[in-house]
């Protein structure tokens, strides 16, 4: 028998000082838990009590502001992020929200390190008749706390019924509550004929049969546009967004071919609009699964033919790929690039894509001779594999430094390339 919910303000039964708060990425957000959380932290601040001290709330990409992120509380209560958003980053430039570079498959194992007897507070769907509550469009590194740490969960009707490795029952949660909160829908970016050039580089060097995994943003969402006359192709992606939802629709995408979750569409999380969540709902071709699991390097290499496409913000004469940082300040953080990279060098006929404009909107190059003091490698040269721009591929597995610096001056825009030339004849590189 699944008992009543509660009220989101029965979390605060289950905190003390020092609590560790672990919270799923943008929209496995509970924000009506986090909401009684900070008002229970403001009223304690403003009493001056002690009830409420040294929280620490640790999560990956929040799309929701929240007073706590830009330090209201003072130390009572802290953000510490594993990839930064739009919402954080000026908050980490603040001093205000700590950062752990870390690779999206290992943050579970980091979380867990740092919070002894942590709470999970998540987003999920209604209890089904068995009772079992579903993490809807998160499994990311929450699914690994399930029967290890403690769970609140705010249900709400919004929230997707998914299937996967991202499922709890009533008899290992703390407390719930239900809300009537939408989700918040994160539309696709439209594509640009410079998008749709990459893209086209991309997509005919895509086997039929292939797994994929790509991301969000335009090139991403123009590759998966320019697949649409592909066969049998399968998904296994961290990622999950509405670009994925036209190829199964048309067959293209059906996971035939695949080794592991033959039949599968697999991710560890979902980002997009009301029409994936529609998609997601009790769909059992879909599954979400932990990201140690779906972002491991040793899985991803077991499948054939597996295509990983990334995208960068700079790469230098050398092949390294500064995904991270801009002009040496931070900007994300490392995500899955790296684990991605790495299990599609390992993976039988796989290609790595790392995929990024020549130039930045003001004109200046993103093909460099060495990347800007501060700047961070997310993907390592010994890893990275095809580097391509609207002006073509670059493949540089093997390739020695002159053939690494001719070739990415090639795909570098014309009216930069005479320039960098000099710099790699200075360099001595050509």
């Amino acid at each position: 028998m699944i008992e009543s919910p509660g009220h989101a303000s029965d979390v605060l039964d289950h905190l003390g000082p020092e609590t560790r708060i672990i919270v799923p990425l943008a929209n496995g957000e509970p924000t009506a838990v986090l909401d009684a959380i900070e008002d229970a932290v403001a009223d304690d601040h403003a009493a001056d009590g002690d009830r409420f001290t040294g929280l620490r709330v640790h999560q990956m990409h929040a799309i929701h502001d929240r007073p706590y992120i830009g330090a209201a509380f003072g130390d009572r209560m802290r953000h510490i992020s594993y990839f930064l958003s739009h919402i954080t980053r000026p908050h980490f430039r603040a001093g205000n929200v700590g950062l752990v570079p870390a690779h999206f498959s290992e943050v579970y194992e980091m979380m867990h390190h740092r919070s002894e007897d942590p709470l999970v507070v998540a987003s999920a769907s209604p209890p089904d008749r068995h009772g079992y509550f579903s993490l809807g469009v998160s499994a990311d590194y929450v699914a690994s706390f399930i029967g290890r740490a403690r769970f609140f969960l705010e249900v709400t009707d919004a929230m997707p019924r998914t299937f996967g490795r991202n499922q709890i029952h009533s008899s290992q949660i703390a407390g719930w509550c239900q809300t009537d909160r939408p989700l918040l829908d994160i539309p696709p970016v439209a594509a640009d004929d410079t998008d749709r050039r990459i893209a086209a580089f991309v997509a005919e060097r895509i086997p039929d049969g292939a797994t994929i995994q790509t991301g969000i943003g335009g090139i991403p969402n123009a590759i998966m546009e320019s697949l649409r006359d592909h066969q049998n192709l399968g998904v296994h992606t961290e990622l999950l967004s509405d670009g994925v939802v036209a190829l199964i629709e048309s067959g293209v995408v059906n996971g035939v071919r695949k080794r592991l979750n033959r039949t599968k569409t697999v991710g560890t999380f979902a980002l997009g609009t009301k029409r994936l969540h529609d998609f997601l709902h009790e769909n059992t071709a879909i599954e979400l699964h932990a990201v140690r699991y779906v972002n491991d390097p040793r899985i991803i290499a077991q499948e054939k033919n597996f295509v990983s496409i990334n995208a960068t913000l700079s790469v230098d004469f050398l092949g390294q790929c500064a995904s991270e940082t801009i002009r040496g300040r931070y900007y994300s953080s490392s995500g899955g690039q790296n684990d991605f990279a790495r299990g599609a060098m390992y993976s039988d006929g796989g290609q790595g894509f790392v995929v990024l404009h020549s130039t930045t909107s003001d004109g200046a190059t993103k093909i460099v001779p060495q990347l800007s003091a501060g700047d961070v490698v997310t993907t390592p040269k010994n890893t990275v594999d095809k580097v391509v721009t609207e002006f073509g591929v670059a493949e540089l597995r093997g390739a020695t430094v002159r053939e690494r610096t001719t070739r990415l001056i090639a795909i570098a825009h014309p009216d930069h390339r005479a320039d960098l030339t000099a710099q790699a004849n200075a360099m001595h590189y050509v």
